[in-house]
């Protein structure tokens, strides 16, 4: 079994991204991100999710987070398995989804794929934890997380990306999701 891609120190900070299975563009409308802000909100109040950075882009999410109960692997596998589930529900019920039976018929295609599987699955399994282990690691992955809007050219600036903790770190811009500031 490799060690590469795993939550070794339990009471660690780390940085994991995560995606939509076929890198599908998901987030694209405003129920679907507020979706993963309550999931993270309800975390951070009730399971203790220690959250320093996020940022939710179209087809994947980047987190800087530790949990407080030294279990960074089951909070994430149980976000994750709560918000495909929540996600695949405002899907099928939406019917302004213009995309409902390509996207439901692409997560069935990969779940099909996966033995572990039963219907639909939502996110790729892998998260590729790393481990937050100094300020020069954590300010390079925060800028990293901050950055990815801009680079892909939604945005000049990190803070205009709403779906962003760059926003809380500005003095001007109203967050959307509360952040813990000290690892």
């Amino acid at each position: 079994m490799s060690r590469k891609h795993k939550f070794h120190e339990k009471e660690g900070a780390y940085f994991i991204s995560f995606a939509t299975v076929f890198w599908i563009d998901i987030f694209t409308r405003m129920e679907y991100f507020d979706i993963l802000i309550e999931a993270l909100k309800y975390c951070r109040k009730n399971k203790e999710m220690v959250i320093f950075g996020y940022c939710i882009m179209p087809s994947h999410v980047h987190l800087i987070f530790r949990s407080e109960h030294g279990l960074p692997s089951e909070l994430i596998r149980d976000f994750k398995s709560f918000t495909a589930k929540k996600l695949l529900q405002a899907i099928e019920e939406n019917n302004q989804e213009s995309r409902k039976e390509w996207l439901l018929w692409m997560f069935k295609k990969a779940g099909s794929q996966n033995s572990n599987i039963k219907k639909y699955q939502f996110w790729q399994q892998n998260n590729k934890p790393i481990q937050i282990w100094s300020l020069k690691v954590f300010e390079q992955k925060l800028n990293y997380v901050h950055k990815n809007p801009v680079e892909t050219g939604f945005v000049m600036e990190p803070w205009e990306w709403k779906y962003s903790s760059a926003r809380n770190y500005c003095d001007d811009y109203d967050e959307i999701l509360e952040i813990d500031v000290n690892l």
